[in-house]
Formats: C-alpha cells, sequence, structure tokens
C-alpha cells in the first residue's frame, strides 16, 4: 500500500513538470501503458493474499484514476498554453499605419456581385430574409414533408424547441416575397445559409442565390432561357448547358443543371470526374402547392425557381479546388484578388 501511494505521488509530480504533450504522453505510457507501473501492479493482484485483495484492487484503481484525472488537466494547461503562444508569435499590431497597401475585395464578394448585377439586368429585383428563420418558412410551406432527410438534426442547425432554425437555403425569402407581394414577382434572393456539412467543397456556413418568377406566362421554356443567359454572361463564353430531370419537394418538374467542363474543355478532368460536365445549381417549376399556400392563385399564375452556390460558382471561375481557403483569410490568399 505504501508503494503504491509512492507512485501515485511520483506519477503526479512528473506531470506537473511536463513542457509539452509529447512528454506528457510519455509520463502517461510509464504509468499507464500495456507495461506501465500501475498496470504492472494490477497485474500482481494474484500474489496479494486472499483477504488483501479487494482493498489492493480498490488503492490500485484510485491511483489510477488520480493520475489519468492529472493527465487530463494537464493535457488541457499544456494545450492552452501552445494556443496562447500561438496568438502571441502571430500578434500584428492593427493600428500601426500601412504605406502602399490596396485593399481589395473578397473572391465571395465579387462573385456576389457579379451574379446580383447579372440578375438585375434582366430586370430582376433583390430580396433579402432573416438568416434565423421559422420553420414554417424554412420548410413546411415549401412543401417539405416532416420526414423528409433535410430536417434532420444531422442536416440542419437547429436553434430551439419553438421551430427557430440557421435557414438551410434562401428558398424563404421566396416565401416571404409571394406573401408580401402580389404578382407579377421577378426575384433573387442572396445570402447565408447554413447546414451540417464540412469537407472540401462543403462548408457549414455558404452563400446561395436563388431566384423566382411568378407570372401569367412563365413557363420551362422562358426559365431555361434565363439560366442559360445567366451562365454564359457569368462565364463570359458561349458555353454547352444541359437540363437533368431531378427532385425537388418545391418544385415540379425539376431539373439539375450543367455546365461544359470550364477548367478542361469538356475533355475529362479530375474536377469534372471525367465526365466533361459540372453541375451547378437547381431549378423547376413552382408547386402548385406552393404558390396557393402563398395565396398565389393558381388558375392565372405559374412560376419557376433556381437556387445555386455562390462558392461553387466561384470556385469554378477563379480555379479553387478547396472551399475552405474562402474562410481561412490568409492574405496570401486573398491578395491574388486585389
Amino acid at each position: 500500500m505504501k508503494d503504491l501511494e509512492t507512485v501515485r505521488e511520483e506519477a503526479l509530480s512528473e506531470i506537473r513538470r511536463t513542457k509539452d504533450l509529447q512528454e506528457l504522453q510519455s509520463v502517461k505510457a510509464k504509468y499507464l501503458g500495456k507495461r506501465g507501473v500501475v498496470t504492472e501492479a494490477l497485474k500482481r493482484i494474484r500474489e496479494i493474499p486472499p483477504e488483501d485483495r479487494k482493498e489492493y484492487g480498490r488503492k490500485v484503481n484510485q491511483v489510477k484514476e488520480a493520475i489519468e484525472e492529472a493527465v487530463r488537466k494537464r493535457e488541457e494547461e499544456l494545450k492552452r498554453e501552445e494556443v496562447e503562444r500561438e496568438i502571441l508569435s502571430e500578434w500584428a499590431d492593427l493600428t500601426v499605419p500601412l504605406q502602399n497597401t490596396a485593399g481589395s475585395l473578397h473572391p465571395i464578394t465579387v462573385t456576389l456581385r457579379r451574379i446580383v448585377d447579372i440578375f438585375r439586368g434582366m430586370g430582376f429585383t433583390v430580396e433579402e430574409g432573416p438568416e434565423v428563420e421559422l420553420e414554417r418558412y424554412n420548410f413546411d410551406m415549401l412543401n417539405i414533408p416532416e420526414d423528409h432527410p433535410a430536417r434532420d438534426m444531422q442536416d440542419t442547425f437547429y436553434i430551439n424547441r419553438e421551430g427557430y432554425l440557421l435557414r438551410t437555403h434562401t428558398s424563404p425569402v421566396q416565401i416571404r416575397t409571394m406573401l408580401r407581394r402580389k404578382p407579377p414577382i421577378q426575384m433573387v434572393a442572396p445570402g447565408k445559409v447554413y447546414r451540417r456539412d464540412d469537407d472540401p467543397t462543403h462548408s457549414p456556413m455558404f452563400h446561395q442565390v436563388e431566384g423566382l418568377v411568378v407570372n401569367e406566362e412563365a413557363n420551362f421554356r422562358h426559365m431555361k432561357y434565363v439560366i442559360e443567359s445567366f451562365l454564359r454572361e457569368f462565364f463570359q463564353t458561349d458555353l454547352p448547358v444541359r437540363f437533368r430531370a431531378s427532385y425537388f419537394p418545391f418544385t415540379e418538374p425539376s431539373a439539375e443543371v450543367d455546365i461544359g467542363c470550364v477548367i478542361c474543355g469538356m475533355e475529362g478532368c479530375r474536377v469534372c470526374k471525367g465526365t466533361g460536365w459540372l453541375e451547378v445549381m437547381g431549378c423547376g417549376m413552382v408547386h402548385p402547392d406552393v404558390l396557393e399556400v402563398c395565396g398565389v392563385d393558381t388558375d392565372i399564375f405559374q412560376g419557376f425557381a433556381f437556387g445555386m452556390g455562390v462558392e461553387r460558382l466561384a470556385m469554378l471561375l477563379f480555379g479553387i479546388d478547396n472551399i475552405k481557403l474562402f474562410f481561412e483569410n490568409d492574405i496570401r490568399f486573398i491578395r491574388q484578388f486585389s
């Protein structure tokens, strides 16, 4: 028992003296590893007289728990110290005046303005809405059923049980616009949206631009012309565009829109996965149920809608292969767009 108490004191002392995480892991392995001091003490329990084994086992476990807790606390301290050192090493005095330094717009801002300007030139108005949205506008009124995967907690950031969430698309702005204005409507809704998605081509926060047209003559051919005109103006080339049948709860019929790969000229590359085509947006004729729930007379009016990811278009426009570059604020990356 005295030996175990000595082991405990020595271990805690060594843990307190560790200067980095690597040294801490070495101390942890020394005492708690497969051949560690505490592990070996547990193996020797068969050598203890039967009447003392229970007390011995309890004591060994107490020593083990004490060491584990000390390791955990020291690990937190070392990580905090490491962050503080990084902050101090990267610190810059932002009050010092700079000379011969020109600012520039962020590539997402450049792309957003380019998109909005093109649609303004087509006669579209620009509408905005809240980023913290009601489930009613984000899902219910868009004909998205309660059992739809998009409502899953794995996809949506819910704020509370009262139906508030971070909007997963800018479509709620279309709903709010139809509730507020009578047709004809021709609008785009740019803004931030949020989803539980994180990899080199997806971000938990990103930007969308969605469009809506509601009038007496809106049809699929009209929509096709608008989208093709936009894409050719955006990329400044007469690139091929194709529409593939798809499904969205709020449009019927629905389609995915592809463009000829702007990276390889449709010859096949890593970006287009050898197909020569790149998916850039979704679209479709607005579902009659969506129009009716917003008070639009479907005997008179019909509409079409479309939506695109701004980061996706910016990556294609500027030849960027990792979406996280947009949000890391690396000055070397941003200076390329000055």
